[in-house]
């Protein structure tokens, strides 16, 4: 093995008196790595106007070439005497002009340009939520004409892993909600004089508003996120582009299944949610009441119009098919790359609780007379 000969540099003067920078030895990566600091340091000090000599250099690579280069000011110093072959590094850098602006730092966006970023972003989901729904809608309809092309397999799946795997997490939540809310309520009741009011209170809050609120926003992080996810990897693997060039709409195979299953899971998960946090409030208010479980059972259908479930239902229905709609359409505009598939799936989590607080907001204006304390 060759032994290396330490890349080197000096200064002449001509007869004619034009200065010239006279470079030897090895000028690779290998040769410049112990030696780098100083040698920039030289580079840095010689006059623009001088010549360059590098006939006698004995080995050349990109490194050193990209060095002088760089010394140069990042075009051809002239005049310059070099061999044939290390000539077409410098023209190789010389026609890649991008290399000359990595190193410049990127202006930071004002905050006006921000607004109007997020502005646009927001404009740009909206047009792509609506153009979604409207594509779904006329696959619901073309289900709807031709029954027989209905995926049940696809809607049972997603009823199996959007319904029946959240009992247990929605579950949980119901019955910490319905014994924390039991209790805070009974500690102002007993002030008043008021303890049988609790069962009104507890049936009001949890049927109407916390019961259906809790489970849509329970299935939004953990089933919503899910589906992004999985729509976001069949992007990355090019899944979606496959069943395109074969002829499959990912609308009729994957979005409208996913929201017709969510549609018709979100109820029953809310009256599974409702049913166990009134439990828990039951067992609450008996503890620290003393109100009995046939008290709670016999006046809860009394004290709570049966307007307040079909209400809370129907908000469930409309939670489930937007949540499933933001969903599919986060992970339908996910890019091929990973990045881009964590971020999407945020985005779907917090839109879609942002739209289950909103439609609720919606739905307690629109329906405020609606099942009110008789």
């Amino acid at each position: 093995m060759n032994e290396l000969e330490a890349p080197t540099l000096r200064t002449q003067t001509a007869p004619d008196g034009a200065t010239w920078v006279e470079l030897t030895g090895d000028w690779n990566l290998r040769s410049l790595s112990p030696r780098l600091r100083r040698l920039r340091e030289q580079l840095e000090g010689i006059a623009d106007t001088a010549g360059w000599d590098l006939c006698r250099v004995s080995a050349l690579d990109h490194a050193g070439a990209l060095l002088l280069w760089r010394a140069w000011g990042r075009h051809w110093a002239d005049p310059v005497r070099l061999r044939p072959e290390h000539r077409r590094l410098f023209e190789h850098l010389a026609q890649a002009p991008e290399v000359a602006r990595l190193h410049r730092e990127t202006r930071r966006p004002s905050p006006l340009e921000l607004l109007g970023y997020h502005v646009l972003s927001l404009i740009d989901n909206i047009g792509g939520l609506l153009d979604l729904l409207g594509r779904a809608a006329l696959g619901a309809l073309l289900y709807v004409r031709h029954a027989r092309r209905i995926p049940w397999v696809q809607i049972s799946a997603n009823i199996y892993h959007t319904g029946t795997q959240a009992l247990a997490i929605t579950a949980l939540v119901g019955l910490l909600v319905g014994v924390v809310l039991s209790y805070l309520s009974a500690q102002q009741l007993r002030t008043f004089g008021a303890d049988i009011y609790i069962v009104n209170l507890l049936g009001v809050a949890i049927i109407r508003e916390l019961g259906p609120v809790l489970a849509a926003i329970l299935v939004a992080g953990r089933s919503g996120s899910a589906m992004t996810a999985q729509l976001g990897v069949m992007r990355v693997t090019q899944e979606l582009d496959a069943m395109m060039v074969m002829g499959i709409s990912p609308t009729l195979r994957l979005v409208v299944p996913k929201m017709i299953a969510l549609g018709i899971a979100m109820p029953l998960i809310i009256l599974w949610t409702d049913a166990v946090s009134l439990i828990g409030g039951m067992v609450a208010a008996h503890a620290k009441l003393g109100i009995t479980y046939h008290y709670f059972l016999v006046n809860l259908p009394q004290s709570v119009p049966i307007a307040n479930l079909w209400l809370g239902l129907s908000k469930g229905v409309v939670f489930g098919l937007f949540i499933a709609l933001i969903a599919c359409h986060f992970g339908l505009r996910v890019k091929p790359n990973a990045i881009s598939l964590g971020e999407g799936t945020t985005a779907s989590v917090v839109t879609s609780i942002t739209a289950v607080i909103l439609i609720d907001a919606m739905f307690a204006v629109m329906f405020s007379d609606v099942g009110s304390f008789q």
